[in-house]
């Protein structure tokens, strides 16, 4: 991973907004209906290519595919592995449960209302390796005659897929994340094998806390983390870690929050994952306050910073004064060099499913390059 040497770097989280064509189709591909094969790979194409020169054009160094060819960055997994059918019961958030006339309307309408999500109900394998290396292809064809020096790919880790495909075959739960680890592991050593930087996407290290393990105590959650972040580490054995960042977040999805674990209850397991980059929520009104965090947890040496510096669930576009703000902080707390400016989340982490309108996307991105050239003239 590149390091901050002589300015602070901009990257984000993963997902960016879709062509509504190329929503239509992953739409109909996800509920088993007939659909223009040419014309999806050729919509694929054509997105990825625009949004990887978008990213570029605002401002954004290390960039990526923009998860086109994604339904979602979780549930993307059911066209790869074997073991999954049928369907399950909506997951239960334990914040909206809380405010249950904002949770009746939060997702009314949206890709997450009608998302499939079929649980586990035999042995898993990774049966479609034709599927990563079509996206490794499609990125690097995008990337041609750009001047990104380095570019990333997202995969979701044996514990997100747990947390959003339900088990019902294996004996633990455990026994579960072990086999996804095992089969998610030829996803991930394929991404490096191409040359780009691997991001294994990791919200049930803190989301997971209210809605997995919603009735854990912190003790018990903490145990569920080095348990996910175990089988992380069996998946990621044959990569360096200097290849590898891993994003954790409490969940893109403007609700109250107020059950989230806090960070410093979790970021001493999370810094054990055999990853250089930590990206994390920074910038929402829940979590914007943690920088604090690594005035007391030191980060280790071999670890990045990639603080959230934009809301993904919000249409106000930052100020570039606040983003370079909030990247001193954390240049004061972890050094200058270990910082690399994010969001808190994608932009789309399901295909449809957009809070913040595309074009408002763009200008915040804009906005962060701008915040990480001001921040980088006063901290160099």
């Amino acid at each position: 991973m590149q390091r901050s040497t002589q300015r602070i770097l901009t990257t984000h989280t993963g997902s960016l907004p879709r062509p509504q064509d190329l929503i239509t189709l992953l739409t109909a591909k996800e509920q088993g209906q007939k659909y223009d094969t040419v014309a999806f790979a050729d919509w694929v194409r054509s997105a990825t290519m625009e949004i990887v020169h978008q990213q570029v054009a605002c401002g954004v160094d290390v960039v990526n595919d923009g998860e086109t060819g994604k339904i979602g960055y979780s549930t993307y997994v059911t066209e790869r592995l074997t073991g999954f059918e049928g369907s399950a019961s909506p997951l239960a958030i334990a914040d909206l449960t809380d405010f249950p006339t904002y949770a009746e309307r939060l997702f009314r309408g949206t890709a997450i209302e009608t998302m499939s999500r079929p649980a586990c109900t035999g042995p898993i394998k990774y049966k479609n390796a034709s599927a990563v290396e079509s996206d490794i292809a499609t990125l690097r064809t995008a990337l041609n005659g750009t001047n990104v020096t380095e570019a990333f790919m997202s995969a979701a880790s044996p514990g997100v897929i747990s947390l959003f495909l339900k088990n019902d075959h294996y004996p633990s739960h455990e026994a579960y994340l072990a086999a996804l680890a095992d089969a998610m592991k030829h996803e991930y050593n394929a991404i490096h094998h191409a040359g780009l930087i691997l991001q294994v996407d990791c919200p049930d290290l803190a989301m997971g806390r209210h809605i997995q393990f919603a009735d854990d105590s912190i003790a018990e959650f903490r145990r569920k983390v080095e348990l996910h972040v175990e089988a992380l580490n069996q998946a990621l054995a044959d990569i360096p870690a200097d290849r590898v960042r891993l994003h954790l977040c409490w969940g893109n999805y403007e609700g109250p929050h107020h059950r989230d674990v806090p960070l410093g209850d979790i970021i001493d397991v999370v810094a054990k994952a055999r990853v250089t980059g930590i990206s994390f929520e920074a910038a929402n009104p829940r979590h914007a306050h943690e920088w604090r965090v690594f005035q007391d947890f030191k980060l280790p040496a071999d670890k990045v910073a990639i603080p959230g510096v934009l809301d993904s669930t919000t249409n106000y576009i930052e100020h570039p004064e606040l983003i370079a703000e909030r990247l001193c902080k954390f240049a004061e707390v972890v050094g200058r060099e270990n910082v690399i400016a994010g969001t808190d989340c994608g932009f789309a982490t399901f295909a449809g499913f957009m809070p913040v309108d595309p074009q408002i996307t763009w200008a915040k991105f804009q906005a962060m390059a701008e915040g990480a050239r001001i921040a980088s003239q006063r901290l160099w």
